[in-house]
């Protein structure tokens, strides 16, 4: 009995694994931002997330910034779902629309600095109609990418005496 459960504990943490790890660690090769001078201070957020997604689908991902914080949010897909990665970023409290990249002609790159601590929820959205260019067929899927980055937020103005 001891045996079968172990079996089926090892084969449920394989399947587990396997899942999660079609798309692994996409966001952190794929979504990176040259530097200039390889100088960055930017440090990686554990937040960030890489998962499978088909032609039209949405999923949403709650994380927490704080307070005294710059954040850098990069969003980046396979091409073979095309490059038109829509995402939005909505205040979990009151659900209210902070930024649409669809304002800004669905650029995948975004900077922000934090004035108070607060949860958001990230929507990321993949579109329909991307095919393969051979078969005309529509993709099934592809690996999506949300890079989450942040730092301390440089002093302004005058330093205190």
């Amino acid at each position: 009995m001891k045996k079968i459960f172990l079996s089926l504990f090892i084969l449920s943490t394989v399947i587990a694994f396997s899942q999660s790890s079609v798309c692994g660690q996409f966001h952190r090769k794929y979504c990176v931002t040259e530097t200039k001078n390889g100088n960055s201070n930017w440090i990686y957020n554990a937040q960030s997330r890489s998962g499978l997604f088909n032609q039209g689908m949405t999923s949403k991902i709650r994380c927490v910034i704080y307070k005294g914080m710059d954040y850098r949010i990069n969003v980046c897909c396979e091409t073979t779902i095309g490059d038109k990665v829509n995402y939005k970023i909505f205040d979990a409290k009151t659900n209210e629309l902070l930024f649409d990249n669809a304002t800004v002609q669905n650029e995948p790159l975004f900077e922000f600095q934090s004035s108070v601590t607060r949860q958001l929820i990230i929507e990321v959205s993949v579109p329909n109609g991307a095919t393969d260019k051979d078969k005309h067929k529509p993709m099934d899927a592809a690996c999506v990418g949300l890079l989450i980055e942040h730092k301390v937020t440089d002093r302004q103005g005058f330093s205190k005496y």
